[in-house]
């Protein structure tokens, strides 16, 4: 669409990032006869003894700490930062067991990082992990004073005969979707480009969201960990996928065995209209809203067609917001 914003416009090339992937895989030549499995997954895995395996993984927040910045609000930024770690490990079924945090700032305001720290502990109490550890710092010259950028790497444990993945899946599953809470922590820089740089909106307007519009794009990403465990725990599910960057499909299919894919009904739910409001503002093509955006759905749950029902039922008594999104075809 002509004059339409993109994600590449706004400074993110998902292309290359995929590329940059494969480069690094190619150059790889570390690794012990432990690990389990290739780079690609939602975590990483690595065998400890003949029945447990560790699983981790590392991430950011992106461009969301610049939301945290302009508002000087600091405390939920580290809630983002777990949910963003923590529900990659659930994937595979792994319990997160510990955390760290990085921060890198341009002067350490201790206020500051307290928040952010405290934000993190609030997001590991509700992951039912430990925040054990962690590294703050400056790089003036580098980051303007109050300028900062957060990470963070955790650790879970999963039985080996407990792996959830695509070798569970079966053709006839159905797919159980797992409301976002918002934008959660994907998609920034293009939402920023759009609704402050394009359409000028201040963070403290309505724009139509009901509530202003800094504190909707500040809503911390919903931590799903502790539900997936739920539904792992009473043999009810098959694969996981955290929808993250690129989308509700492309994360779909990273855990589907090949010669499957989604099979979506997107009447099945009605998108936040944070999400309406940056495909208008900044005239955001379908596709590209779909690969830069989760949309509403922050995980799936693969189910086997006779656990839609119980599966439904024990999310929803979890105070979870879910429903039947799709089922499986082959491709």
């Amino acid at each position: 669409m002509e004059g339409s914003a993109t994600y590449a416009a706004a400074g993110v090339d998902i292309e290359a990032g995929d590329r940059a992937v494969e480069l690094i895989k190619s150059r790889l030549t570390s690794t012990r006869p432990e690990v389990v499995g290739g780079l690609g997954g939602f975590a990483g895995l690595f065998r400890i003894d003949d029945k447990r395996l560790l699983a981790t993984s590392t991430d950011g927040v992106g461009t969301k700490v610049a939301i945290a910045q302009a508002m000087d609000v600091h405390d939920t930024i580290g809630i983002d930062l777990v949910a963003m770690v923590v529900d990659d490990i659930v994937v595979c079924g792994a319990e997160p067991l510990f955390m760290t945090d990085y921060i890198a700032c341009g002067r350490v305001v201790p206020e500051r990082i307290a928040d952010i720290v405290a934000g993190v502990d609030r997001g590991c109490a509700i992951a039912g992990c430990a925040l054990i550890g962690g590294e703050t710092a400056e790089h003036p010259g580098l980051l303007r004073p109050d300028d900062y950028d957060v990470a963070g790497a955790a650790t879970g444990m999963v039985l080996a005969d407990r792996v959830l993945g695509p070798d569970r899946v079966r053709p006839d599953d159905v797919l159980v979707a797992m409301a976002s809470s918002g934008l959660h922590s994907n998609g920034y820089s293009l939402a920023r480009h759009v609704l402050l740089d394009v359409a000028r909106l201040p963070l403290d307007s309505d724009a139509d969201l009901g509530r202003p519009l800094g504190e909707v794009l500040l809503t911390p990403t919903r931590i799903y960990a502790q539900d997936c465990l739920a539904l792992a725990a009473a043999d009810l599910v098959h694969a996981f996928s955290h929808v993250t960057g690129g989308g509700l499909t492309a994360n779909l299919q990273r855990v589907l065995p090949a010669g499957l894919e989604p099979v979506i009904d997107r009447s099945t739910w009605t998108p936040d209209p944070v999400f309406g409001l940056i495909a208008a503002r900044g005239q955001v093509a379908p596709d590209e809203m779909e690969r830069t955006f989760n949309l509403g759905v922050g995980m799936v749950a693969v189910v086997a067609p006779d656990a839609v029902q119980p599966a439904l039922k024990l999310l929803t008594q979890r105070g979870v917001d879910a429903w039947v999104l799709g089922d499986l075809r082959a491709s």
